[in-house]
């Protein structure tokens, strides 16, 4: 359950229980466990609102307005609620509009402030241990912008998951076993001969650009002409393992560098190799077999996930003795199961998605609980660059590099701009816009907001000169009061910052529970906007001793959600721009 601190959760569980009662007599009682708070289209028909005198109507065979009357009632009379309502309004065909106490509000504030850092946090009724596997990527090249697409989102939704509560592990597979490997050995090796002046071709399926060069490059500077005599008419077998070994190593080495400062960390590292070398994938397949799961056939070993939905068959094991890419995931996903995680999520590029229903359905001759798998298609990103798309080829060596995009951009822009949409839809990033130092720019937008913030809480500290705000020059009418002896209310623009702040906790559970970064950064740029109403209309520095302390408080908490909601996607705070 979320913590008491979430104002916008306390209000809505203190309706919903005055709410049952009346509710039951109509003989809906449960409908009571779905009323939702929403805020009106327009401020002066409340702060919240709810449907469920309409939505209960049809059930009690009664108007809506006369149930929305006696509900309304319930709710004004409600020792629980008397300290947050001011009053209540019924609206249209039977809304009920809720006017919340200012003291309340302002408690809000006071309370996120001693809070903190645990702000926004919640404690799930059942938190969950779980294993998050992304970008995965083959370690035959450098990461790309779709890399870094499934990099920030998996980042992100880390972040997420972890401030909502739940125990998160993330993890890189290392896709270091196989045809692909051999071709990136056989690939160096000929660009190292090449290096020394030896000839050496190319393979026909061979990796072409100048990554593969750069990578031999490296290798020819530490080993010298070591393998000179290894390299023609064919490489040695020895000197092929090599290359693919260390060539392996040097990626790896260079992707956790480019990760690292695109703010993406791994708590694992796990090699496919190491499922072969230590046994686990022919433990697995064997399990398989022995679990009637598995069957010989046509000369190999097939899995028969049409039992559990798949179209047909799939090979594990091909007739010559080598197993596939499957055989290797099953294995893997078999060793995920004996950590012991309540839950796998896994984040695949868009080329994967016919790929979901064969692995749902290993998975389901595995552990026969299809639901701690949890399979997470992400889109293609398109990058944009003088309003034209640029292409992208891996095995041709034309795609742009992640770290092509942060020298662009900057880390902060990239992180932001590749989780503001959801990761089900092709995202087309802007170059220009996200180099804007302007309202255009979003991320931009925020950190001003942000950095606006800071500046002011410095001059509340050192004693700024008066003047120095831009907002209004004179202190609105009926202004907020918090000094001994004067009244206590709220401009429209402090009340609106503060639901907006309220939100804050809803936001993360949601975007956790959904998977949707996107949500934090949406929700942070609507706080930005807020924030920019309230301070070109409520002066801070200037207001009488008592108001200035009080909007000093809102800018606290602003400043915090602002920062945290930038944190859990990944995204700097400046505190000067």
């Amino acid at each position: 359950m979320p913590e008491i601190a979430d104002f916008l959760f306390q209000i809505t569980s203190l309706i919903r229980e005055t709410a049952a009662q009346r509710l039951a007599e109509w003989g809906c009682g449960e409908l009571a466990d779905g009323i939702e708070l929403e805020r009106p289209a327009i401020s002066k028909h409340g702060d919240y609102s709810t449907n469920i005198a309409l939505v209960a109507a049809g059930r009690a065979k009664r108007p809506p307005r006369e149930l929305a009357s006696q509900l309304a009632d319930d709710f004004s009379a409600a020792r629980t609620l008397q300290p947050l309502l001011s009053h209540t309004e019924i609206a249209g065909p039977g809304f009920i509009n809720f006017f919340l106490r200012p003291a309340a509000l302002a408690g809000a504030v006071q309370t996120g402030i001693t809070l903190g850092a645990r702000f926004g946090s919640s404690l799930p009724a059942a938190p969950e241990k779980i294993l998050l596997e992304f970008v995965s990527a083959n370690p035959t090249g450098t990461l790309h912008v779709g890399h870094a697409r499934y990099a920030a989102y998996g980042d992100a939704l880390r972040r997420i998951l972890e401030f909502a509560g739940h125990d998160v592990t993330s993890e890189f597979y290392i896709n270091d076993y196989g045809t692909q490997m051999e071709i990136f050995g056989r690939t160096l090796a000929a660009r190292y001969a090449q290096e020394l002046g030896l000839g050496g071709k190319i393979p026909d399926e061979g990796y072409q650009g100048e990554y593969p060069r750069h990578v031999a490059k490296l290798i020819a500077e530490e080993a010298g002409d070591r393998f000179a005599g290894e390299m023609t008419p064919e490489p040695t077998p020895a000197a092929l393992s090599f290359f693919r070994q260390r060539g392996c190593e040097l990626v790896l080495g260079e992707m956790r560098a480019e990760l690292e400062r695109f703010r993406v960390g791994f708590d694992s590292w796990f090699s496919e190799s190491r499922l072969y070398s230590s046994g686990e994938a022919e433990a697995a397949i064997e399990e398989l077999k022995r679990a009637g799961e598995a069957v010989e056939r046509e000369g190999a070993l097939w899995l028969l996930t049409t039992r559990y939905g798949d179209d047909k068959d799939r090979v594990l094991i091909r007739g010559s003795g080598e197993p596939t890419y499957f055989a290797s995931d099953i294995a893997y996903h078999r060793d995920k199961l004996e950590r012991g995680y309540d839950r796998l999520i896994n984040i695949w590029g868009a080329d994967h998605h016919g790929y979901v229903p064969r692995m749902k359905a290993a998975f389901e001759a595995l552990a026969h609980d299809p639901e701690r798998l949890e399979i997470i298609i992400g889109q293609l990103v398109n990058l944009i660059q003088m309003g034209e798309r640029r292409q992208m080829s891996k095995r041709a060596g034309t795609m742009v590099t992640l770290a092509e995009l942060v020298d662009g951009i900057g880390v902060d822009a990239a992180r932001f701009f590749l989780v503001d949409r959801s990761h089900d839809t092709t995202l087309d990033l802007d170059m220009e816009k996200a180099k804007l130092k302007s309202e255009e720019n979003p991320v931009y937008y925020v950190q001003y907001a942000h950095a606006r913030i800071c500046s002011i809480l410095r001059k509340s500290e050192t004693g700024g000169e008066a003047g120095v705000e831009t907002g209004g020059e004179e202190e609105p009418a009926g202004a907020t009061q918090t000094a001994a002896g004067g009244p206590f209310s709220l401009q429209p623009q402090e009340r609106e910052l503060i639901l907006k702040q309220a939100d804050f906790p809803a936001v993360v559970r949601a975007a956790a529970i959904t998977r949707s970064p996107q949500r934090l950064t949406t929700y942070a740029r609507e706080l930005a906007a807020v924030f920019h109403v309230f301070y070109h209309n409520c002066p801070v520095l200037r207001a009488d001793p008592g108001t200035a302390a009080f909007r000093l408080d809102l800018c606290r908490l602003t400043r915090y959600v602002i920062a945290r909601s930038l944190d859990l996607v990944g995204v700097a705070a400046p505190e000067k721009m």
